[in-house]
């Protein structure tokens, strides 16, 4: 995402990319044996209750 599109976005949206993206990053990590599904879920299930996404789909 560019710069100019990023600064037109509500806070909700901002939060919603940023866990999008954070949820990609943990798909890589999976992916490539970085880290295991447990860690995955529970990194997953982590950041979605902190980041309070839990009816945001992937």
């Amino acid at each position: 995402m560019e710069q100019k599109d990023w600064e037109t976005l509500s806070p909700e949206e901002k939060k919603k990319a940023l866990y999008l993206k954070q949820k990609r990053l943990l798909d890589t990590f999976l992916e490539h044996g970085t880290i295991t599904q447990e860690q995955y879920d529970k990194s997953l299930h982590d950041m979605t209750e902190k980041m309070e996404m839990q009816d945001v789909e992937a």
